[in-house]
């Protein structure tokens, strides 16, 4: 799991492509389905692990071993921005949300394709605080990530996996399910 310090250690689905592999294994295998028989002859299905914590990515829909990659380690980051947290330093006043969630938080509005390279990363943050305010999502909303409690959950469920998470943990915690 991260440092809790998410200044010098940031949430790993934030960490460079080179960073992120340097700490992952990468498996190469056959998968069959549609594509013809250049797909089923050739390994071009991507597999990468984080070594750290088991979580995995995996592509296989394209013919490339390349564009396969990066779909793989886009769902990595994915999942990992789901399955790990980083501490936030909630009692800290001054803590303030990552550059790049303050770059995109516009008016109170946050504005990001859920095929964009920062979403995982802004999941992340956004879990990350959510959970450091115990799934209080007004407060984490108005209080640190400069969103309405609207925004925020609008922005959640554009990733069901991590609206779902939000949710069951609320659950847990004994606090109302939100529409």
């Amino acid at each position: 799991m991260p440092d809790s310090d998410p200044l010098t250690n940031p949430h790993p689905a934030s960490w460079p492509t080179e960073k992120l592999l340097s700490g992952c294994d990468t498996q190469r295998t056959r998968r069959g389905g549609p594509g013809g028989q250049h797909r089923n002859k050739t390994e071009t299905a991507i597999v990468v692990t984080h070594r750290e914590s088991g979580v995995s990515g995996q592509a296989s829909e394209r013919r490339s071993q390349l564009d396969n990659r990066e779909a793989a380690v886009f769902r990595l980051r994915l999942n990992l921005a789901i399955s790990l947290r980083c501490d936030k330093p909630v009692q800290d006043e001054a803590a303030l949300p990552s550059e790049m969630w303050r770059s995109r938080a516009v008016g109170g509005k946050l504005v990001v394709s859920p095929k964009h390279a920062d979403f995982p990363a802004l999941v992340a943050e956004a879990l990350d605080w959510v959970f450091a305010y115990q799934f209080d999502l007004s407060s984490a909303a108005k209080q640190r990530l400069g969103l309405s409690t609207s925004q925020l959950v609008k922005f959640l469920k554009l990733c069901p996996e991590a609206w779902q998470l939000v949710q069951q943990n609320r659950v847990d915690a004994g606090l109302p399910r939100l529409k």
